[in-house]
């Protein structure tokens, strides 16, 4: 299960300039993410890029969004409790 922090990363990294497929560093994801949500006003607006994209290419946005869920969990591994 994604928890609401790793979703609003990955949200957030969706809505960035970098390419699906790349193997950005650790800094690079936390620079891409920091842009996206100045850019987008918040993370609802990236959420809102990322719902509009499901709408509108989902044959794009669905690859994306798990290559974005992938890069954050190998960037932001959770800690066990």
């Amino acid at each position: 299960m994604t928890d609401l922090l790793t979703a609003a990363r990955a949200e957030a990294l969706f809505s960035s300039d970098l390419v699906t497929g790349s193997e950005p560093t650790r800094t690079e994801i936390a620079s891409a993410i920091r842009q996206a949500i100045r850019r987008h006003g918040g993370s609802l607006g990236c959420a809102g890029t990322l719902a509009r994209a499901h709408g509108e290419r989902p044959e794009i946005a669905v690859p994306r969004m798990r290559w974005a869920l992938s890069q954050v969990r190998t960037a932001y591994p959770r800690r066990p409790v």
